[in-house]
This record gives structure tokens, C-alpha cells and sequence, in this order.
């Protein structure tokens, strides 16, 4: 199953044994390496949370009936084993709206 992740899909992940303030919990994540690095059995991603914030680092989404938030500012890499299964994929607009935050993000 890991070979057919690719980026912008949606995945329920599991985010135990976090720290701090580190989200945690099994929960949403869009997955938001490039598919050339999955090679190495891990991936990097963003978690999703229903907890709305007006940071320039919280991307809007609506998935599957959930108003949310893709949140840039909790990026992480995981191994590929701690991804439960698919759960879809983003739209091309939440996408390219994905992509210009991390292009916001890392120019700061």
C-alpha cells in the first residue's frame, strides 16, 4: 500500500508518543513530500485540526463534511508505518493553495 501514496493525498495517521505541543493523537495529514522521496519509507506531512486559527501558516480546507485546517506550522516526518490508510486526496484548488502557504512559510 505505501507505493500508491503520493502527494496531496490524505492520510489517517497515527501521531502518538508526540511532545510538547506537538499535535498528537491518530488524525488527518496530508502528505506534502514530493513522491520521488518516498523511496526511503517516510514522508513528510501536515496534520489536519478542526481548531480554527487566523495564522498565515493554517490552510482552509473541506474535506469529506470537515471544515478545517491544514496546519503548515506542525510539519513532520514520519515513517510510512505509521500511516493507517488513505483516506483521499485534496482538490486541485486546496493544492495549489498548499503549496503557496509553504512557499510563505519558508520565506519568512
Amino acid at each position: 500500500m505505501f507505493y500508491s501514496l503520493e502527494r496531496f493525498d490524505i492520510v489517517l495517521v497515527d501521531l502518538h508518543h508526540a511532545y510538547g505541543a506537538e499535535m498528537r493523537k491518530v488524525r488527518p495529514c496530508v502528505i506534502i513530500s514530493p513522491n520521488a522521496l518516498h523511496y526511503l519509507k517516510t514522508c513528510i506531512i501536515a496534520p489536519l485540526t478542526s481548531t480554527h486559527h487566523d495564522f498565515s501558516t493554517r490552510i482552509p480546507t473541506y474535506f469529506h463534511d470537515f471544515k478545517g485546517e491544514i496546519a503548515l506550522d506542525q510539519l513532520r516526518a514520519i515513517d510510512l508505518h505509521r500511516i493507517l490508510h488513505k483516506l483521499g486526496t485534496l482538490d486541485p484548488k486546496e493544492q495549489a493553495d498548499l503549496l503557496e502557504g509553504l512557499q510563505k512559510l519558508f520565506s519568512i
